[in-house]
């Protein structure tokens, strides 16, 4: 079993735990037609344990998990009525935690984190694409009441130029700051691997022209980026850091945020909330348990 010692008992100030009513990727798209609908019982449990364990804050991914009164044309079969994910983020709020909804706005025929929303997916940023948008964010935002955030997403978008980018979540970040809201977006930058440049490149090219209300979340789960941490602090941003399992990642990565002075951590799996995945839930956040008490994190299950 890895171990890694966790070298200061300074914690960041928001930690927080992404759990996943469904989700779109290529991995999960290919389960989609016999995917099953969330199982609440565990998902009200992984918010008990999370709040015992010291998480500040749920980001719940919603996208079509639940039904749209306003677009009832997005119903699946694992949909749920959205009064469930209501009672979910009551009981995250009966535990102190702040609820992050949120709902992938990226555009990639590759990686499809956007294809919860077809078929108006394929509008592609028409003014009709962003009111459709927003019927379903009020919906989410009445039934998680959010404090503050809205994760947007906007990773590995594949299809927009850079300027389309910008121009993307400028608007909804827009839009959410009417609704009292700031917009939260993944920061691809730290990332190596080869087709990700091209996601590394327009994320860098944004940073120069979104607004500094935006909270860049940046991950990397093979290695730690100082550099990036302190250039997006350099222009303004309030940076959190997305680690994934490694104990020794989660410990130098949450060590680095600390001295660039981010103030976030996420933790999550990219897994269904069944009840087969339980002990993997459990042992993920327990990692949080033992970042905060022990300093010493143990090896969690991957992704």
């Amino acid at each position: 079993m890895k171990t890694g010692s966790f070298p200061s008992r300074r914690l960041l100030p928001i930690r927080a735990f992404q759990m996943h009513l469904t989700h779109y990727d290529p991995a999960w798209v290919k389960r989609k037609a016999v995917e099953k609908r969330f199982n609440m019982k565990l998902a009200l449990e992984v918010v008990d344990r999370a709040a015992a364990a010291g998480f500040t804050h749920l980001i719940i991914d919603i996208e079509d998990a639940v039904r749209y009164k306003s677009h009832p044309e997005l119903r699946r079969p694992y949909s749920v009525p959205i009064s469930e994910l209501a009672k979910l983020a009551a009981r995250a709020r009966s535990r102190g935690l702040d609820v992050i909804p949120k709902s992938n706005f990226s555009q990639s025929p590759l990686h499809r984190h956007n294809h919860w929303f077809r078929p108006h997916h394929d509008l592609f940023d028409a003014p009709l694409y962003f009111r459709r948008a927003f019927r379903i964010i009020d919906e989410i935002r009445r039934a998680c009441r959010p404090k503050r955030f809205f994760h947007i997403g906007m990773d590995e978008d594949h299809e927009r130029s850079h300027r389309q980018y910008v121009r993307a979540i400028k608007a909804l970040s827009a839009g959410l700051r009417k609704r009292g809201l700031r917009a939260v977006i993944w920061n691809d930058t730290a990332e190596r691997w080869n087709r990700a440049e091209v996601y590394a490149e327009k994320c860098l090219a944004a940073e120069a022209r979104i607004p500094r209300s935006v909270v860049e979340v940046v991950w990397d789960y093979h290695g730690v980026r100082p550099d990036v941490f302190k250039r997006l602090r350099r222009r303004g941003f309030e940076v959190w850091v997305a680690p994934g399992w490694n104990p020794v990642q989660i410990a130098k990565m949450h060590a680095a945020a600390v001295r660039a002075g981010a103030r976030g951590i996420v933790f999550t799996l990219w897994i269904p909330c069944r009840p087969g995945n339980r002990g993997r839930f459990l042992a993920r956040i327990a990692q949080m348990a033992e970042l905060r008490g022990k300093g010493e994190l143990r090896e969690s299950y991957r992704r």
